[in-house]
């Protein structure tokens, strides 16, 4: 499994990093810790440790897989807000304004309210974890994410029978954000703002995570800055970045890319190498880093620990 404490060739973030960025990660612990003085939901202190007690033991302690470079993972980028294109991002991300930032929690809850980023999230209890994230093109990294379990935001904002899914919605701000913008035929990338969702029961899996940092550091603008999320069995673009909004539904949320093109990309968006996609072949991937494609595994090579999540059901119609 691709879970771990500490990398597997351990780098310190003043090495990767410029100095006066290091300095700014450290303001921004100290600012998101002071922030947690007050409870982000109302009659309960906010506890985001990585609980990793339920899970088999072993199974999430280390990995031989080499680390994906910092500034590949942050240089080749999926953000059409910003642009379609995966290198642009990084030149455009000082467009994204991530303070002040604001996630709202609606929906069928007993906990519902908007919540300034620094007080939904606590830097301090966070722990570093592993995971291949996949992207439809066949395109893969492994990232050493900084962030804490979904399920931990859903326990404190209490859902109640009705909730069924998780809908997602992140920024929009097209004066800002040049790919939320129309072009000269008025037409636009997507129908912004982009739309994510999962069920309940994959968002409350320990695998599903929200991630506000990589490789020890505050998340870069072009990586989804300040809060995305990674859910490593599905395709990339089910992780959904820049949240600012999260509501508890009964029925299955429309997602961006569903709403765009439902006959290429299922709610569910699951790794299945034995489902094409329409226009290629999803057998193979490129990691990113290497010359030769490899094999692309079932569930992203999850599939003892989230199978049993869609037991019964048909995949290659729940795609």
């Amino acid at each position: 499994m691709l879970i771990r404490k500490t990398p597997v060739h351990p780098v310190l973030p003043s090495e990767i990093t410029p100095q006066r960025i290091y300095r700014d990660r450290r303001r921004f612990l100290r600012g998101a810790a002071a922030g947690l003085a007050a409870s982000a939901y109302p009659g309960a202190a906010v506890s985001l440790v990585m609980d990793m007690s339920g899970l088999p033991a072993g199974k999430y302690s280390s990995s031989e897989e080499e680390l994906t470079p910092y500034k590949k993972v942050t240089t080749y980028n999926n953000f059409y807000e910003l642009s379609s294109d995966k290198y642009r991002p990084a030149e455009l991300a000082h467009h994204l304004v991530t303070d002040p930032w604001t996630v709202e929690i609606a929906g069928a809850c007993e906990n519902p309210g908007k919540y300034d980023v620094e007080r939904f999230i606590s830097p301090h209890q966070l722990e570093d974890r592993i995971y291949r994230l996949r992207c439809v093109e066949a395109w893969s990294m492994v990232i050493p994410w900084v962030g804490f379990e979904v399920n931990k935001m859903i326990k404190q904002a209490k859902p109640t029978s009705q909730a069924k899914y998780l809908a997602f919605t992140s920024i929009y701000d097209p004066e800002n954000l040049p790919g939320q913008r129309t072009n000269i035929f008025g037409m636009s990338t997507l129908n912004w703002p982009y739309r994510e969702g999962l069920r309940i029961d994959e968002a409350m899996h320990p695998l599903s995570i929200f991630a506000v940092g990589l490789y020890g550091k505050p998340l870069p603008n072009q990586n989804g800055a300040p809060l995305r999320l990674v859910v490593p069995w599905k395709y990339g673009f089910k992780s959904i970045k820049s949240i600012v909004r999260i509501e508890f539904t009964e029925n299955e949320p429309q997602t961006a890319w569903g709403r765009a093109a439902p006959g290429e990309y299922g709610f569910y968006s699951n790794v299945n190498p034995n489902v094409d996609h329409p226009r290629w072949s999803q057998k193979r991937e490129r990691r990113i880093g290497e010359f030769r494609k490899r094999r692309t595994l079932m569930f992203n090579g999850y599939e003892e620990e989230v199978a049993h999540l869609y037991a019964g059901m048909d995949l290659k119609k729940s795609f």
